[in-house]
C-alpha cells in the first residue's frame, strides 16, 4: 500500500479497543502490515501458510481478517471507503444497508 493510499485507508479504519481506554494491550503488527497481507493473499491467490516472510506471521493476519469479519468491519470498511469515493465524484453516499 502506497503512502497515499495509507493516508485515505487510515481514518476509515476503526479504533482499536485499547487506545479507546477498553483495556486489551496492543496489537503487535500495525493494521497497515495487516492489511497489505490480506490484499496480497486476495490479489495472488496464494494460501495462508504460502503467506511470504515479509508480511506478519500467516495465523496473526488470519485471526485479524477472521476478527474483521466476525465484527462485520470488513463491511464496514468497505462501506465507508464506497462512500467518500462516491462524495469525491460528485454521486449521492448511496443507499442505506439493512
Amino acid at each position: 500500500m502506497s503512502d497515499a493510499e495509507w493516508a485515505v485507508v487510515r481514518p476509515l479504519l476503526p479504533m482499536p479497543g485499547w487506545l479507546r481506554g477498553r483495556g486489551g494491550q496492543p496489537e503487535v503488527h500495525c493494521h497497515r502490515a495487516m492489511l497489505d497481507a490480506v490484499r496480497y493473499l486476495v490479489d495472488n491467490g496464494t494460501k495462508w501458510r504460502a503467506m511470504p516472510a515479509d508480511f506478519p506471521p500467516w495465523d496473526r493476519v488470519y485471526a485479524f481478517s477472521r476478527r474483521w469479519r466476525d465484527h462485520g468491519l470488513v463491511r464496514e470498511f468497505h462501506d465507508r471507503l464506497r462512500r467518500r469515493v462516491r462524495e469525491q465524484a460528485g454521486r449521492s453516499r448511496g443507499r442505506a444497508r439493512a
